[in-house]
């Protein structure tokens, strides 16, 4: 009787504890790990919102890079993290759902290790090739590669990434050899197109405005059920028969497996506000990316979902399932 009272009395200190904790939460400033490179589109997204977020909150929200290998290194670093509401992390399809089906040794358990707080926002993609680039179309993109089976390279994330899983639909589609070469984001990829270090690749809208407005990149299709406002003279995938492939990249915001209810709640909240206030929402257009907040239990279902989407497209693009080594993974 004795132990049971002891152990009921250690129970209570420790909720009491999440408690205190998380009504003066937060006192101290927050890490946001973000799975991509810095100047990426979402870096650029997520770095404004800590900006706007650090008035609501009362303290900076500093945001950590941890580009590359398919957003794995992120994936750990966060899994690792104290769950006490100090670190969050800004987390994406392939951390999420595609990683866990295509690499052995995984070094974090998406269905284990994270809380989910929100989705954020759906991805508007393109298919980018140089300014310099003899093309103008898909169909003369392809009639180039199949005209050079082994002499293009292709911007990707790292092996198993969502470009990177496209690419090797497209090989196949197209009965080509295009060589994926691995970046720690969108913005190191976009200026690997401008310079011409890789002939083309799929990434976010948003990473290319500037190069496209400069006349330095050309877009030859988005992945946009209509025409994007942003680009109304660039074809649909749909339009150019890409409309078939499953897949759509998204973004969302999760925490270490035990952060308290509470704090998860409060972050739910803030960046739903944030994510949906018609100020904020413009300037996601203006980025090319769509805002798509959910609940806790509306991410955790969008998940499941998203999981076995990425087993179909994994399917349709071939890809084996490999051990992931981190001292070659990029």
């Amino acid at each position: 009787m004795k132990k049971l009272i002891l152990v009921l009395i250690a129970c209570l200190a420790v909720s009491w504890s999440s408690a205190g904790s998380a009504q003066d939460y937060p006192n101290r400033p927050i890490k946001m790990i973000v799975s991509i490179a810095a100047g990426s589109v979402t870096d650029v997204i997520m770095r404004t919102a800590a900006a706007q977020l650090q008035e609501r909150l009362g303290q900076p929200l500093v945001v950590e890079n941890l580009g590359g290998a398919s957003g794995i290194v992120g994936g750990q670093t966060c899994a690792q993290a104290a769950p006490d509401g100090y670190t969050i992390c800004v987390v994406y399809h392939s951390t999420m759902s595609y990683n866990p089906l295509l690499f052995s040794n995984l070094p974090y358990n998406p269905d284990t290790d994270f809380v989910p707080i929100t989705l954020l926002y759906w991805l508007v993609e393109g298919m980018f090739v140089p300014a310099g680039l003899n093309v103008s179309s898909v169909a003369e993109l392809k009639a180039l590669a199949q005209s050079k089976p082994d002499g293009l390279n292709y911007a990707t994330l790292g092996e198993g990434s969502f470009p990177d899983l496209f690419l090797r639909w497209l090989n196949s589609q197209w009965h080509t050899q295009i060589v994926g070469i691995p970046y720690k984001g969108g913005g190191p990829a976009a200026q690997a197109i401008a310079s011409g270090e890789v002939q083309m690749t799929r990434f976010g809208v948003g990473n290319f405005m500037g190069l496209l407005q400069a006349g330095q990149a050309k877009a030859l299709a988005v992945t946009s059920d209509k025409r994007s406002p942003l680009l109304p003279e660039v074809p649909t995938f749909a339009e150019v028969g890409w409309g078939g492939y499953p897949g759509h990249g998204w973004w969302g915001l999760a925490a270490p497996k035990g952060t308290p209810r509470p704090i998860v709640d409060k972050l739910n909240g803030e960046f739903v506000k944030l994510f949906t206030e018609p100020q904020f929402v413009a300037f996601l257009d203006k980025n090319a990316v769509v805002s798509a907040t959910t609940t806790p239990e509306g991410f955790s279902r969008f998940l499941k979902e998203d999981r076995n989407a990425a087993k179909a497209l994994i399917k349709i693009a071939n890809a084996k399932r490999e051990a992931y080594d981190p001292a070659t993974a990029k």
